[in-house]
């Protein structure tokens, strides 16, 4: 499987700038990243916090 481009502290932050109300379009254009793969985050990431996202890695390995 190929490897993400971005950490998920990356995605963890594009997530929280969307929620703190830029629009979706905008944030894909900054990060250079299309919609599909941002909603792919989302329901991934979403919620989430830095702490957490560690925990998640945990229990995948």
């Amino acid at each position: 499987m190929r490897k993400s481009r971005f950490s998920e502290v990356q995605i963890i932050g594009m997530l929280k700038e969307q929620e703190a109300g830029m629009p979706t379009a905008e944030v894909c254009r900054k990060h250079r990243l299309s919609q599909g793969t941002f909603y792919k985050y989302k329901s991934k990431y979403g919620g989430m916090e830095v702490s957490e996202v560690a925990k998640l890695r945990a229990m995948e390995d």
